[in-house]
């Protein structure tokens, strides 16, 4: 619990981090979710309102008239050329006085439904006098005023570059064409509405909407407005959402087409008609998600938007709880072990949710932030495998250096692939236990110093240690001169008992050659006792939290250890229960020797000896075999005499003694 809760501390405070970085819209990470939130409109199939047509002063108009400014006479005789179902939207301002005004005027007072535009900044070139603000101030929210009154809901100009006199009194309606961009320099909202000198002033798509639709814009809400039924949602500032539409849908003519008639009455009728300017050179280009695009499109695209009901809305509530199920994702580490399956999970609910977010922008206008979520779960994935990483390099190490000596390299990679089956605690599960230990061992300990002594049984120890862990066994303990393993743990082995008979025959093989050496070296040569059972114990690891052993307990251990003892009164080298025949079956070549009750043990239990597999020894099973069957036919005297025929058989002999004793 101590490590989970180091993790879970670790992963909150880094969740804490990404939350604040989310929250403050902290630079760089802001702007980049911002573009990467722009790939939307890639997806877009929307097209742009055909109420609207953008005539552009481009570079035909340019090459016509000459360079920007004109004389106000062309853009005159352009406006008489409209009817009087257009809409006029003048995306620039005219704020110094020149000869042709009156011109322009005149044109505007003609076409009595227009709306001009002005800037606010905070140092404007010329200052606004008493009779253009009384002027202006007629163009100003005053109802959505008296609706908002004493709260700030729109950010406030400090000064106005406002059209030369004559031309704002010719305005029907003036408007500021003012935008902001975003961190990243590009252009993705549009103002409602701007505060200057305590008065509400509607941006140009605002009262373009407000004179096209003849209504009012009222506040439905806290940052919701309406227009005739057409719902608007801004940010706390005041600035709503553009959802920008492929460069071609927009109705784009020259300037030049309108100043030469060249306009039908069918392109133009009843249409919101936005005079501005798109020539390069001039410097009205804005940097947006689809581009760099001349300034008036931005206008363009917001009236578009709300009389298509397309404007974009984000919900905060959805991009919190978005995010915070991707900082939280990671923790699927409590039920998920394998890496794989959790990066599996990561990239697939990454791919639902982002996948479910472009829908929720195409069919709804719902603008779902991706950038955050991803950010967050590779953040906290990152940690996450980190920590994980880190926890089993560290048990790795823990379990490699424990268990080394005591398992064979096959058995010690699966531990460490699986290390949660090393926790304090045990199982019950069916294994056979292994005993040898060495006959005589006082005796031979007796010729020898301690250290000539343990180098003596450290070349024993050795190959048979080797043995038991080639046949993926795991060494328990050394007991003085004895060793004890097991098969079939802490990982599981299918023929644990074949592979615990191969273990003590491979190691007998192995001390007749390991005597010979000892023989030529003058030292005594050593015999071994082996004892087999197979039952279910207990395994697992025994002892405190901080200091514990893997090992296995049980009365089929002790069953084990009394067994291999057993060995002394038939002389044999082998000896498995009966649990551990029913096991291996015929695989190997045993012979039964008698039902016996061990120390500790109420029921008796048949005992076998396990044999090599040789043609003498196999001889020497049918001969006891058949002698055995005499015996239990009640033929004692002709089983002794077939047992006599056994010479240097101990365990002929152990049961010539025994017949005879009962006859």
């Amino acid at each position: 619990m101590a490590k989970h809760m180091k993790y879970l501390s670790v992963m909150f405070f880094v969740s804490l981090l990404v939350l604040a970085v989310f929250l403050s819209k902290l630079e760089p990470f802001y702007s980049f979710s911002l573009r990467f939130d722009d790939l939307n409109f890639a997806l877009q199939t929307k097209k742009a309102s055909e109420d609207v047509v953008f005539i552009e002063i481009d570079e035909q108009s340019v090459n016509k008239f000459g360079r920007w400014p004109w004389d106000r006479d062309v853009l005159a005789k352009a406006i008489d050329n409209l009817d009087g179902t257009n809409l006029l939207i003048i995306d620039m301002v005219f704020s110094e006085e020149t000869k042709s005004d009156r011109s322009l005027a005149s044109s505007l007072q003609n076409h009595a439904n227009n709306v001009c535009g002005f800037f606010l900044r905070d140092k404007a070139s010329s200052s606004v006098s008493p009779e253009q603000m009384d002027i202006l101030s007629e163009s100003s929210l005053t109802r959505l005023a008296s609706q908002t009154q004493g709260e700030t809901l729109f950010i406030e100009g400090a000064e106005a570059e406002v059209n030369a006199e004559a031309i704002l009194a010719s305005c029907t309606l003036s408007a500021t064409f003012s935008t902001l961009r975003d961190s990243d320099q590009l252009f993705r909202q549009y103002p409602l509405a701007f505060v200057f000198e305590e008065s509400i002033y509607p941006s140009i798509g605002t009262q373009a909407l407000r004179m096209k639709l003849n209504k009012d814009i009222l506040r439905t809400g806290v940052q919701h407005y309406d227009i005739a039924g057409h719902r608007l949602i801004s940010d706390e500032k005041g600035f709503a959402q553009l959802n920008f539409y492929p460069a071609d849908s927009y109705q784009r003519y020259s300037f030049l087409d309108l100043y030469e008639k060249r306009l039908t009455s069918d392109i133009l009728h009843d249409k919101i008609v936005l005079l501005g300017i798109a020539e390069v050179g001039v410097g009205d280009m804005r940097a947006t998600p689809i581009g760099v695009v001349p300034g008036p499109l931005i206008h363009y695209t917001f009236i578009s938007n709300v009389l298509n009901n397309e404007l974009l809305y984000s919900n905060p509530l959805i991009n919190t709880v978005s995010l915070l199920f991707f900082l939280l994702l990671p923790l699927v580490w409590f039920f998920v072990s394998s890496i794989y399956q959790r990066v599996l999970i990561y990239g697939l609910s990454y791919l639902v949710f982002f996948t479910g977010s472009k829908f929720a922008f195409i069919y709804l206008n719902l603008c779902i932030d991706t950038f955050y979520p991803l950010t967050g779960l590779i953040v906290m994935a990152m940690t996450s495998e980190i920590m994980l990483h880190k926890a089993q390099e560290k048990q790795s190490r823990f379990i490699e250096g424990a268990f080394s000596s005591y398992l064979s390299p096959v058995l010690l990679k699966k531990l460490m692939e699986e290390p949660e089956r090393l926790v304090l605690g045990g199982e019950k599960k069916e294994l056979t236990i292994f005993f040898s230990d060495i006959r005589s061992f006082t005796s031979i300990s007796e010729t020898m110093d301690p250290q000539r002594l343990t180098k003596f049984l450290n070349r024993y120890f050795t190959p048979m240690s080797d043995i038991v862990l080639k046949h993926q066994g795991m060494i328990d303990k050394y007991i003085g001169d004895a060793v004890m393993a097991f098969y079939n743990a802490p990982l599981d082995l299918k023929e644990h008992a074949s592979s615990a008979c191969r273990s003590a025959l491979e190691m007998m093989d192995e001390l007749d050659e390991l005597n010979m050496e000892f023989k030529k070296e003058g030292l005594p040569e050593i015999k071994i006792g082996i004892g087999l059972n197979t039952a279910e114990v207990v395994v697992g690891n025994m002892g405190s939290a901080k200091r514990f052993n893997y090992t296995v307990i049980g009365d089929g251990v002790n069953l084990a250890s009394r067994v291999e003892g057993l060995n002394k009164v038939y002389g044999t080298h082998i000896l498995v229960t009966e649990f551990t025949k029913a096991c291996i079956g015929d695989e190997f070549l045993t012979r039964g020797l008698e039902r016996v009750k061990v120390k500790g043990k109420e029921e008796e239990v048949m005992l076998y000896e396990l044999l090599k597999d040789t043609p003498a020894n196999r001889e020497l099973c049918q001969k006891y075999d058949a002698a055995m069957r005499l015996h239990k036919e009640g033929k004692v005297h002709e089983a002794i005499q077939e047992l006599e025929v056994l010479k240097g058989d101990s365990v002929s002999r152990y049961f010539i003694e025994m017949f005879r004793s009962d006859v």
